[in-house]
């Protein structure tokens, strides 16, 4: 969740770690901070809040410094406050620490370095480590910091700068993404590869246990032992214009028009002959006829996804039980594992904490495991037996929306190939694989009912609660669009099966309480539009989504959807509804790109 920059070069440092947080937005934060080194000593400013109040703290300072280390901070031990922002020093102010992930074991740390006699001015987790480095410095940092890697238990992207060694950034990094670069004016850390995009395109991705030295004219790269490792460095093949706005008012605008072009991009090559190649499957050397059961885990707007994945599943191969399963609740479980069983896991940056969490406990059972992501590098896609990659380039606003189509459309090609492997005969695929053709002109003909959405939108501009219903495959699309206006725009929102209403949630639908309904399914439309005609019937306002071969006569507010395959309805319906919370949201004023108390990667359990 939280953000982190670290330079050490032949320029000012300041800059770098300024623009590189400011490109770290995204993933959330309610702090920040700073700190500059040289031989005179540490400079550190930080403040509660966002990154214009620090800007404005450092506004008038002239700040040479050439080495340094910058965080934003997602609060998770103690509140937000400038005590518990980042960077952490200790009290002789010459190390200085910023950290993302958590430490699990930092009660009995604490306890032992308090009996220490060290003082602690924060309530977060973080503030052990620098202390703890402290403890063990005699010295030699570096040496320092490998003994305090060795009682660091949970998860950490750390950076660390002493004055000891003014000219050099250390990195550690375990179960918390973490990237370096270098270009001829030095090298850089961060969270994620938009922070350096304006510096240098070469990254190297930290592997879990890896221990990196920055330094002006180069990176080192230990294991947490002190032994050098081999670098595996690749040149980032988007530049930093694919993270700016284009022309739009934020990203998240931005991010729902491009869908038609990512769908493309994600189907390329992935629709050869009327046949859906996925020849990475070939690498799990699985036996598909020994196949019991299949697992589709994930978080949030990906678990929604996951959903949709396992219904097409089970239509296709109901022989073969399939789960969509949330990941924080997946390593937790107890679920059949074995190595006939495929866990199939969804993320768009491959670094969310959790699933990473879910990827190890099937491992450890010997479950085979599949990927599906979007970040190139990505922990997930290390980790897991196999990856598919979905690309939608980089998503920037918190709240998603080509990275979660454009894994309908991976996951659809996969369950199609995964039913052939099964026995399931091609020709039931030919309506799914010609509308997957089509898809990017579906979606692009979406987009052109955005004016009319947005008028839809306005009903809800007094509203404090929207209610969204619909049937089988219009079920999982309902818990996403719900998902995607409460996070964007802070209106309650639930979803329900229609006919589940009359079993309770129908009470709470009153005079113009606003109902989002969906009625794609052709076998169950006539029952869901019965379904919608009892919140009428209370007085409710219905915007109605539905095919061309429905009578809405009885309907004011209506939105049509082409007439395709039901199990792709989710696809088009997902655009109406991501346009839908994006104008809620912007009627109401709220940002739209940076939603409270969210963020973009979470890295956090």
């Amino acid at each position: 969740m939280c953000g982190i920059t670290g330079f050490t070069g032949k320029e000012a440092a300041l800059p770098f770690l300024l623009q590189g947080l400011e490109k770290l937005e995204y993933r959330g934060y309610d702090s920040a901070g700073v700190t500059l080194v040289d031989a005179k000593g540490l400079y550190t400013v930080k403040t509660k809040g966002r990154l214009k109040d620090l800007r404005e703290l450092l506004a008038n300072e002239h700040l040479p410094q050439t080495a340094g280390i910058g965080h934003t901070r997602w609060a998770t031990h103690g509140v937000p406050s400038n005590l518990n922002s980042h960077p952490h020093t200790n009290a002789k102010n010459t190390i200085s620490i910023v950290h993302n992930g958590i430490i699990e074991n930092y009660a009995s740390i604490k306890e032992e370095l308090l009996r220490q006699g060290y003082p602690f001015v924060s309530e977060t987790d973080s503030e052990v480590i620098v202390h703890l480095i402290d403890y063990y410095d005699k010295g030699d940092i570096f040496e320092a910091l490998k003994k305090a890697l060795r009682y660091l238990q949970g998860s950490f992207a750390l950076c660390v700068v002493s004055t000891a060694n003014p000219d050099t950034v250390y990195v550690a990094k375990k179960d918390s993404p973490m990237i370096v670069g270098h270009s001829s004016i030095g090298s850089f850390c961060a969270s994620d590869i938009p922070a350096v995009l304006e510096y240098t395109k070469d990254i190297m991705t930290l592997e879990d246990g890896n221990l990196a030295v920055l330094k002006a004219d180069g990176v080192e790269l230990y294991d947490f032992a002190g032994n050098p490792l081999p670098q595996h460095w690749t040149h980032v093949p988007y530049d930093l214009q694919a993270a700016q706005k284009g022309g739009y008012d934020t990203f998240m605008e931005k991010e729902i028009h491009e869908q038609p072009h990512v769908i493309q991009e994600t189907l390329r090559g992935r629709i050869v002959n009327d046949d859906i190649s996925l020849n990475e499957l070939d690498q799990l050397a699985f036996p598909w006829e020994n196949l019991e059961r299949v697992y589709f885990v994930a978080c949030g707007t990906a678990y929604n996804a996951s959903m949709f994945a396992q219904d097409l599943f089970r239509h296709h191969v109901p022989k073969i039980p399939s789960f969509a399963l949330a990941a924080s609740e997946f390593r937790y479980g107890s679920y059949y594992l074995s190595p006939n069983t495929l866990c199939i896991f969804v993320s768009q940056s491959g670094e969310t904490a959790d699933t990473l969490a879910a990827l190890n406990r099937a491992k450890e059972r010997g479950a085979k495991t599949l990927a599906i992501v979007n970040v190139l590098g990505s922990g997930l896609a290390r980790k897991a037996d196999v990856t598919l990659y979905t690309c939608a380039g980089p998503e920037i606003a918190v709240a998603s929306t080509k990275a979660y189509t454009t894994q309908l459309v991976l996951l659809t090609c996969l369950v199609i190939k995964m039913s052939e492997l099964l026995g399931v005969a091609r020709e039931n695929f030919k309506e799914l694989i010609d509308n997957l053709k089509d898809m990017p002109k579906i979606v692009e003909d979406m987009l052109k009912e955005k004016d009319q959405v947005h008028e839809y939108a306005k009903l809800l501009a007094d509203k404090h609660d929207a209610y969204f219903i619909g049937r089988k495959m219009d079920y999982f699309s309902v818990v996403e669009g719900a998902l995607k206006l409460k996070e964007v725009s802070y209106i309650h929102a639930d979803a329900y099966l229609a006919g589940e209403l009359k079993h309770g949630p129908i009470a709470l639908i009153d005079k113009g309480t606003v109902v989002i309904a969906l009625a794609t399914q052709a076998d169950v439309a006539a029952k869901t539009i019965s379904n919608i005609e009892e919140t009428k019937a209370r007085g409710a306002v219905v915007i109605l989504i539905t095919t061309s071969k429905q009578n809405t006569d009885k309907f004011n507010y209506v939105l049509r959807v082409p007439n395709i395959s039901p199990y792709l309805m989710a696809i088009p319906v997902a655009v109406l509804l991501q346009l839908f919370a994006y104008y809620a949201a912007v009627i109401k004023g709220c940002d739209v790109d940076k939603p409270r108390n969210l963020a973009k990667s979470v890295t956090v359990e």
